[in-house]
């Protein structure tokens, strides 16, 4: 899934030459911890809610409530931003902008087209959003995890087990990650399966693959086959 299709958009900017104090208003009211900063129309880089606290921490011991509401209407945004800004380019992969964030320990990062004009924010919250869709946890379904031999058509046999039973696969994802040699975990979200096959149908699976656990998001039910 691309950057371009899960970015918060419209961007909400502030210009380097506004206050502080503006953009504080402005991050309360759109309730936001993050903008870019630009000049002409142009990236030139962020204001966090970090920043913002801790440019008016560092004097707040010595003055007087007037006095600090005074400093942060004359301080301007482009004293205390950060210039050199992480950013993303709209093409890339969520994935591939989670391991940026990551790597950077940031929380947000303007999005770029080509011409490096600034047309989304991306955010960890588009991050989870993206995630609750591509793995289709608002299905409600059944979550089930599985530890397959590596072989081709090991998962379609498993799949077609399910659609036997006449669940709709919802989402498929697997890894080699934290699986033993020749074999790979794939978790399975499926709906659509009645209840009462329920037993069945695991029974089946069980002679199919290793279970690992199932979790049933419309009972909120969750079961553990095999500790790891």
């Amino acid at each position: 899934m691309l950057i371009r299709y899960w970015m918060s958009q419209p961007v909400i900017t502030i210009n380097k030459t506004d206050s502080m104090q503006q953009a504080v208003a402005v991050m309360k009211e759109r309730n936001v911890r993050m903008l870019p900063v630009v000049d002409k129309g142009r990236l030139c880089g962020i204001i966090t809610d970090r920043d913002l606290k801790r440019s008016s921490a560092s004097d707040a011991t010595s003055l007087d409530v007037h006095e600090l509401l005074y400093l942060i209407a004359k301080i301007k945004v482009e004293d205390i931003m950060t210039r050199d800004a992480v950013t993303i380019h709209q093409d890339l992969t969520m994935e591939e902008a989670a391991d940026i964030m990551l790597e950077y320990k940031i929380s947000g990062a303007p999005v770029l087209d080509d011409t490096g004009k600034l047309c989304g924010v991306i955010t960890q919250t588009d991050i989870f959003k993206a995630t609750i869709y591509i793995t289709g946890l608002k299905k409600k379904g059944i979550h089930l995890s599985l530890l397959l031999p590596d072989v081709p058509g090991s998962i379609m046999d498993i799949v077609n087990v399910v659609r036997s039973f006449d669940g709709r696969m919802a989402s498929i994802l697997s890894t080699y990650e934290r699986a033993p040699e020749g074999f790979r975990n794939v978790y399975l979200r499926f709906t659509n399966v009645s209840r009462d096959r329920l037993h069945d149908m695991m029974e089946i699976l069980r002679s199919k693959a290793t279970l690992l656990y199932m979790v049933d998001h419309r009972e909120n039910q969750r079961i553990i086959f095999r500790n790891r």
